[in-house]
């Protein structure tokens, strides 16, 4: 599966050179100047989980919305490689849970559009069922309400269905960046091993 581009993407973690230097791979050590400030960011769109260098003198912070696009980015020198959960830092995997929610919250109607469209995956799978404690009956009851009237927002899934879709969603991304369940419906799947 060819990987989906980020343009956008927040800061989960600021790492000395010293420490990004040392988890890179021998060959890959020698090609990235040792005096720059690496970060671990996560894609706005496809959640995706990057190493990048930072620009020399450009100082960013947890939580902060950087460019990744093609093009001139003010504050991302390279993107050095695509990484997999395991490996963040500590710091970085406590951090990801706070941002992956800001990015839920900011999406409201691209989730709610998701809600109101939701189609099986299989005769036996429905797609809503991928949301930790959805079951059957929960998804019928859903399914019955969007017919009624599509939802409208977080706070009116949360009225007529009594489920707050904010925290199953940003359960379910943070589980998909994990690579801990083979459905994916909203991050790009891991890379299957860091170079």
């Amino acid at each position: 599966m060819k990987s989906r581009k980020e343009e956008y993407a927040y800061v989960i973690d600021i790492l000395p050179p010293e420490v990004a230097l040392y988890r890179l791979p021998p060959k890959m050590r020698r090609d990235f100047p040792h005096d720059v400030s690496y970060a671990h960011l996560v894609g706005e769109d496809h959640f995706a989980l990057l190493e990048v260098t930072l620009k020399k003198g450009a100082v960013v912070e947890v939580g902060e919305r950087v460019y990744v696009g093609p093009g001139t980015r003010d504050k991302v020198d390279k993107i050095v490689r695509r990484i997999r959960y395991e490996d963040l830092q500590p710091q970085g995997k406590e951090n990801l849970r706070m941002v992956v929610r800001k990015i839920v919250e900011q999406k409201q109607d691209f989730f709610i559009k998701w809600i109101n469209t939701a189609g099986p995956i299989t005769i036996k799978l429905h797609s809503l069922e991928l949301l930790r404690g959805i079951g059957k009956k929960k998804v019928q009851e859903i399914l019955d309400e969007r017919k009624k009237k599509p939802f409208s927002s977080y706070e009116d899934v949360k009225q007529r269905v009594a489920i707050d879709l904010v925290e199953l969603l940003t359960d379910r991304i943070l589980r998909e960046i994990a690579g801990e369940d083979p459905y994916y419906l909203f991050a790009t799947p891991p890379p299957t091993q860091t170079p």
